[in-house]
């Protein structure tokens, strides 16, 4: 019998395995097939939710072979997070922030809105993922790189400026407040399923974060 220990290793080591890269042998992988087949990953996703998703409907979808498929990704999960990771990645450009001279500037110019449809659909991808962590929990670590770190990692990058140009008090936690919005905003997508709109955001960041980084409450131009 495994013990307690072992079957948590064990977890733990699949969650990382869904997270890393693969690197198989042959022909180098064809990147503007992997894009076809993670959008229609997401699609399919937003259409039927996890539990009904197949990895065949979406070879179908992208026009892929089945083998193609399977060889870049050995299970529906794996596919699942790294489709989503890549939507994460569309919406946030670590190296091009926003430096608009203030740190609630900057935070409000990160939030870019999308069409109504485009919303839509990736809030119920993310409907999808929820139900794909609760089946699967050897894949949060894996979810909550692709989901929460890219977003984490900005705020970070934007409170460290803002606290090196003494906007924010010098003795505040970075690491927790580059936490808040990305956290808020995932358990409002994944929990709610409701979307994380602008006017979410101006609250989280005039009633919660500017406050915990020292910087006073003030009439602010939404």
């Amino acid at each position: 019998m495994k013990t307690k220990q072992v079957a948590h290793e064990e977890v733990q080591a699949e969650g990382r395995a869904a997270a890393a890269p693969r690197h198989l042998g042959g022909r180098p992988r064809d990147a503007t097939r992997d894009e076809a087949i993670l959008d229609a990953a997401i699609e399919i996703l937003a259409e039927t939710g996890y539990e009904r998703m197949t990895m065949d409907m979406v070879a179908v979808r992208a026009r892929a072979g089945k083998a193609t498929v399977y060889r870049r990704w050995p299970s529906k999960g794996e596919m699942v997070v790294e489709a989503v990771a890549r939507m994460k990645r569309s919406l946030v450009d670590l190296d091009h922030l926003p430096n608009t001279g203030t740190l609630r500037g900057d935070l409000l110019a990160l939030f870019r809105p999308q069409s109504v449809q485009q919303a839509e659909q990736n809030m119920r991808a993310m409907a999808g993922v929820a139900a794909m962590l609760a089946q699967h929990p050897a894949l949060a670590e894996a979810g909550h790189d692709a989901i929460v770190a890219p977003w984490v990692a900005a705020n970070r990058s934007l409170i460290q400026r803002a606290l090196a140009r003494g906007e924010v008090d010098a003795d505040a936690q970075v690491e927790t407040a580059a936490q808040i919005i990305p956290s808020l905003a995932a358990y409002r997508a994944l929990i709610q399923r409701r979307p994380f709109d602008h006017a979410f955001l101006v609250e989280i960041i005039d009633g919660v974060l500017l406050p915990a980084l020292g910087i006073k409450a003030r009439c602010q131009i939404q």
